[in-house]
């Protein structure tokens, strides 16, 4: 059983111990719902303050308002996403932790976005919405299987794209060199943007797989630990959709 989200991987179940009551999918479904109602009630903190002060004192005010929300739910919610995936038992506590600090981190950067491409937000959240129905309803029809194959296919498309954004990071950070291409509105920026979401999408069949075994083999703050992971993967998936579609807007 393999996943390519760090947060659901083959070892999982394997280094944990059972005992009591455990995990079911509709209780991680249940807590799933829960945290992204956390991300969206953070996000709408971010988001109201960005255009509060977007009203009275102006973009500049208002990206300094909500820059310094951003860049901790940004810092925070990763060291917090890596203590959950290496102290699962934290999982109840550290999960919701992590839906609020991302969910700041998201209601600034769509502020951003729907300031330059007014109607952007609503479309990224309902492609992402309708991908996650979408795929959910091909899995369990049985029209889309996390056969061995798959799972490697997407496990080394996600590790490049890993690799690519960790080379364009770390050379804007240090060199102030930037990855041509790739994060342009062009046709290879927006080819690039297209394979980024159907690998992202992607990576949903096999949380799916992954939570639909964990069923009634781990402990019961599995559930949370799942929920978790499918969060990551949605929070990934929603932020290239935007992405795709600024640039699609910017090539207009």
């Amino acid at each position: 059983m393999r996943t390519s989200n760090p947060a659901l991987n083959d070892k999982v179940f394997s280094r944990v111990t059972t005992g009591g009551e455990s995990m079911t999918i509709s209780g991680a479904v249940n807590k799933t719902f829960i945290l992204l109602a956390l991300v969206v009630f953070a996000a709408a903190y971010t988001w109201r303050l960005f255009y509060a002060q977007m009203a009275t004192a102006g973009p500049q005010a208002a990206a300094q308002a909500v820059m310094p929300w951003m860049i901790t739910g940004l810092l925070a919610g990763f060291i917090v996403a890596m203590v959950t995936i290496f102290k699962k038992t934290w999982a109840p506590a550290t999960a919701p932790a992590y839906a609020i600090l991302e969910g700041l981190a998201l209601g600034g950067i769509s502020a951003f976005f729907e300031a330059q491409f007014p109607g952007i937000v609503i479309q990224a959240v309902a492609l992402t919405l309708g991908t996650l129905f979408a795929l959910l309803m091909a899995y369990k029809s049985g029209l889309i299987r996390a056969t061995e194959n798959f799972r490697l296919g997407v496990v080394a498309a996600t590790g490049g794209i890993f690799i690519v954004y960790m080379i364009s990071m770390f050379g804007r950070m240090i060199f102030g060199w930037q990855m041509p291409l790739i994060h342009d509105s062009g046709p290879m920026g927006i080819a690039f943007s297209l394979f980024v979401v159907v690998v992202a999408a992607l990576n949903l069949v096999l949380d799916f797989d992954f939570i639909e075994k964990g069923h009634g083999m781990a402990p019961k703050y599995m559930e949370w630990f799942a929920a978790f992971g499918l969060v990551v993967t949605l929070v990934w998936l929603y932020l290239e959709i935007l992405r795709l579609l600024s640039k699609l807007r910017s090539n207009k």
